[in-house]
């Protein structure tokens, strides 16, 4: 077999394009997306606003999260986290009860076992 192997083409699900082109439209038209291998979940593709608002979508591989990005009108991709990117971001009000799941509700923590 040949190194140089045709690979098949990338197949977008409409939902995801379609979610991720109301991101960007939503967020003043442009949008950056930081592409990160998860395992074996696949890709992390973590998307900031033009506002700095934070969006994410996970995504099978690699290949995927990149044809996404070039799917998109208004999404670029950046080659890693920098201090320009991380300056703008933003977080809702609601991401960290959101991102801490069940836990954001408890009104009574157990003591960490570092503390007496």
């Amino acid at each position: 077999m040949s190194a140089h192997a045709a690979t098949a083409p990338v197949k977008l699900s409409g939902a995801l394009v379609e979610s991720v082109k109301g991101f960007v439209a939503d967020h003043d038209g442009s949008a950056t997306a930081v592409l990160q291998p998860v395992g074996r979940a696949g890709v992390r593709v973590t998307l900031v606003g033009a506002d700095g608002i934070l969006g994410d979508r996970v995504v099978a591989d690699l290949a995927t999260a990149k044809e996404l990005v070039a799917t998109v009108d208004g999404l670029t991709e950046a080659d890693e986290w920098d201090r320009e990117l991380t300056s703008i971001v933003t977080p809702r009000k609601s991401h960290w009860t959101k991102m801490a799941g069940w836990v954001a509700r408890q009104k009574k923590f157990p003591k960490a076992r570092n503390e007496s």
